[in-house]
């Protein structure tokens, strides 16, 4: 019998949420249902999804900054192909792979600072995360790690440990031991736990996905990095959301001149075909953790240089590098930032725009109309963030523009196109936030409308919680 993967798709087209219902996550489908993102996409190029009713969405959240290039680019899916026709001896296991000395070469040939000496491949950011956690314990014999508060770095039982927000914690037990979340705006409270002298590492993310925060001081990053040399601690980079030209450079701690001891990187990485990540690291750290002949495979994963990431991931850095992306993210961004600002001074309930290149956040506050206070009192009576939710439908909806939420329980709306943006796409988003927000002057209204839906819904998850 023939397998025929197009006719099968073919068969079960509009069937996703059914089966989604059935066998995989009911309650993310419900979500999805509730908040009218309940479509089925059956094509994504470049910047666009289409559902099944033929209706083009602009992928402003580009899968979590997957898709950095966009879907499906003619590059990646040529370098994918070429790789399957080849005969390649892939996962042999007991042997030294071609490609994947090939892209290690190339991601220390762009890496920031001058530390980074050696890669190792992942399949994911959260499994980078988890051998970082290894690394920076093996090579210091230290055992804590600190970690920002309102951090993301992944979902796994290690990654979950350094997680700012409780409610992905919740539920999952007592975790890994020795992590330890700090402000990294404090200074003080951090030279603090660095003098004991037992700190393995500190761990950041440049720009913070849940929220795109940074510090508003310059100095505080490079600050963090004196101090981790000054006390024998290793500098941990999380890149793998701003990393790969998001943020107007190759990675984002370029922006504050960093030289980490460690670097993790993912997500654009893949091109967004095939799973890629990577673990880039110093010559120190190395020569601590793979010390002795027994040891030379101390940390090891089964499909990390597998063939197809290898080729994906070489393509990938080849348009990034080809297509001058980083580049692009910044005039881009510039743009955007821009625009967003304009805004800011004519809508009351912008409250602040903060990025960098494409990973941009829009942060909403409490009106001073007094037409529109209690509107804003009733939502937040109910949840933080539904304010920010009825805007991400609205521009769903209205504009067919797919943005998110930024994290839980916060009233701000992340970017994160993929870098090919045009300048009439940008102009595109500006006039659509423009519009929504320009309907939120009505009360009673359509955002107001969508968001009394959403207290109503967030009334029922409460009392089901309960029972």
């Amino acid at each position: 019998m023939t397998f025929n993967l197009k006719e099968l798709i073919h068969q079960s087209t509009g069937k996703a949420r059914s089966l989604h219902e059935k066998n995989v996550n009911p309650v993310f489908s419900r979500v999805l249902e509730m908040i009218g993102f309940a479509h089925e996409y059956t094509e994504g190029e470049g910047c666009y999804l289409t559902t099944t009713e033929g209706v083009r969405v602009f992928d402003a959240l580009s899968g979590y900054g997957v898709f950095g290039m966009g879907r499906n680019h003619p590059v990646i899916r040529q370098a994918i192909q070429q790789a399957l026709d080849l005969p390649l001896p892939n996962l042999v296991q007991m042997d030294v792979c071609l490609l994947s000395g090939m892209l290690a070469e190339k991601l220390i040939q762009c890496a920031p600072g001058d530390r980074l000496e050696h890669v190792f491949f992942t399949n994911s950011g959260t499994e980078s995360i988890e051998g970082a956690i290894k690394f920076a314990r093996a090579s210091t014999g230290r055992r804590r790690i600190l970690y920002s508060k309102g951090a993301f770095h992944g979902l796994t039982t290690g990654a979950l440990a350094l997680n700012g927000d409780e409610s992905f914690r919740e539920g999952f037990g007592d975790l890994i031991p020795g992590m330890v979340r700090t402000d990294l705006e404090d200074l003080d409270g951090i030279e603090r736990e660095l003098k004991k002298e037992d700190v393995a590492a500190v761990i950041f993310e440049p720009i913070r996905g849940k929220g795109v925060f940074y510090p508003e001081d310059d100095n505080v990053y490079p600050s963090i990095q004196k101090l981790c040399r000054q006390y024998g601690a290793l500098l941990i980079a999380d890149e793998i959301q701003s990393g790969m030209g998001r943020t107007g450079k190759m990675w984002a701690c370029q922006h504050w001149d960093l030289a980490p001891d460690i670097l993790v990187c993912a997500k654009a990485l893949s091109g967004g075909l095939i799973p890629v990540g990577a673990i880039l690291y110093s010559d120190a750290v190395y020569k601590k953790v793979f010390s002795r002949l027994d040891r030379c495979v101390v940390h090891s994963s089964t499909f990390g240089q597998n063939v197809i990431a290898m080729a994906a991931g070489l393509a990938s850095l080849h348009v990034f590098q080809e297509e001058k992306l980083p580049e692009r993210a910044a005039q881009r961004g510039e743009q955007l930032l821009a625009g967003l600002r304009r805004l800011q001074s004519k809508h009351e309930l912008i409250r602040g725009v903060r990025g960098k290149g494409l990973m941009i956040g829009i942060e909403f506050g409490s009106p001073k109309s007094l037409l529109l206070k209690p509107a804003w009192a009733i939502l937040h009576s109910a949840q933080n963030g539904l304010f920010a939710q009825a805007v991400v439908i609205q521009l769903y909806r209205n504009h067919r523009i797919l943005t998110q939420v930024a994290g839980h329980h916060q009233e701000i709306v992340k970017l994160l196109p993929p870098l090919i943006i045009t300048e009439e796409e940008v102009d595109a988003i500006l006039a659509a936030f423009d519009a929504v927000l320009e309907e939120c002057r009505k009360f009673p209204g359509p955002v107001w409308s969508v968001g009394r839906q959403l207290v109503s819904a967030a009334a029922k998850q409460t009392l089901f919680a309960r029972t």
